[in-house]
């Protein structure tokens, strides 16, 4: 994602683009207009223009309020929270229930390492038939 689109906010009076694609705070569209018509209607009902997506043709603003704004900002947090960050690497161990003294205590071992070096570790324990 481009990094206008990370900064998700009130755009405020600045806008660059002179025609753009209005979407009211109930999702409905209004359709193509210049910047000072939706700076006025922005203005009459007490709303915030947001960018929605730019990298259309004409970019995509959404009059909200500020709590519609604030609920947006923190279904983005939580979605940024649950996509695993790109640096974590997960590792994955699987054994039977049947599993060797010996061979229990090496798989203990690989995953102590793991661990100290800050991998998430997926432990899988199959039963035995």
């Amino acid at each position: 994602q481009p990094k206008s689109k990370a900064a998700f906010g009130s755009v405020g009076r600045r806008i660059p683009y002179r025609i753009l694609h209005v979407i009211n705070q109930d999702g409905e569209s209004l359709g193509n207009m210049h910047r000072a018509e939706a700076l006025r209607l922005m203005d009459q009902h007490g709303l915030k223009l947001v960018l929605l997506r730019e990298n259309v043709e004409p970019p995509v603003y959404r009059l909200m309020t500020g709590q519609q704004i604030h609920e947006e900002q923190l279904k983005r947090a939580e979605k940024k929270k649950a996509s695993p960050k790109p640096g974590v690497v997960q590792k994955e161990l699987s054994f039977s229930s049947a599993i060797a003294k010996n061979d229990l205590e090496t798989k203990t071992k690989q995953i102590a390492q793991w661990i100290e070096k800050k991998h998430h570790v997926k432990v899988t324990i199959r039963q035995a038939k």
